[in-house]
């Protein structure tokens, strides 16, 4: 096991060793997107929608736009990401000839997005912060491990994509009907309590709604402890039946 997480951790350096060389090119979106998206939605229908749950319309957002960063930044990671190096750049199959094996190369993405979510998360907090968004300074060290509960099982599938789609343009069906729901209704932009019953149940089985509950607490400073008991284990439950399911795709794939 210890010389497995050498192996992956060595993936991933070299993964951040690319990824670095264009750092800011790489984080500019990720961080500038939700930011300004925050302000213009925030701003401009602020001055129309003057109350959303007892906050202005710009600090509701605010919430649901940072972790949509780590969804983002998770699912195009080992989608287009890993489908490019497995299938373009033959990356992996050159790997496969050195004590690496597909545990240590599955292990890796899941480390790496982990961490990019973690980063990631964070830096469109600190960004929302600066702007009074956040009710309690305090409670920022915790916004790196939302960055982790999210990209987990959002990375996990963009894998799963990666072992289904027969070319890269397939991705862009498997980002209309799976990852635009997730964004549009998990309570980003608006409460769920708006929604026709039967869809509202719905939405509240969306992986990206538990992680936006838990964003809402943390900014909002609202019952943070009972929030992150219910929705935390949610999100791991989640991450075990997908990180597991991507595992066995990913193994087919790379033995084919």
């Amino acid at each position: 096991m210890l010389e497995t997480l050498t192996l992956s951790l060595s993936i991933v350096r070299r993964n951040w060793w690319v990824y670095r060389k264009d750092f800011l090119a790489n984080i500019s979106p990720t961080i500038a997107d939700p930011a300004f998206l925050t302000l213009s939605l925030g701003v401009g229908l602020g001055a129309f929608v003057t109350s959303v749950d007892g906050h202005t319309y710009l600090q509701y957002l605010a919430p649901g736009l940072a972790v949509s960063t780590a969804m983002f930044t998770a699912f195009f990671e080992t989608s287009y990401g890993f489908y490019v190096r497995m299938t373009f750049e033959n990356i992996f199959r050159a790997m496969l000839t050195t004590p690496i094996g597909i545990n240590e190369i599955v292990l890796s993405e899941f480390i790496w997005v982990a961490l990019k979510g973690a980063m990631m998360v964070s830096g469109i907090c600190l960004v929302l912060a600066l702007f009074g968004l956040f009710t309690n300074p305090w409670l920022l060290p915790i916004c790196p491990l939302i960055g982790v509960l999210v990209a987990l099982p959002l990375g996990a599938i963009g894998l799963i994509a990666s072992c289904y789609v027969k070319n890269i343009n397939q991705f862009q069906t498997v980002y209309s009907f799976v990852i635009s729901p997730l964004y549009f209704f998990s309570g980003i932009f608006f409460p769920l309590a708006q929604m026709p019953p039967a869809l509202r149940i719905i939405a509240e089985c969306l992986p990206l709604y538990h992680g936006v509950q838990l964003s809402q607490a943390l900014f909002w400073n609202r019952e943070v402890v009972a929030t992150w008991t219910v929705h935390a284990p949610i999100l791991m439950v989640y991450s075990t039946v997908l990180v597991t399911w991507a595992f066995r795709r990913v193994r087919l794939r790379l033995q084919t």
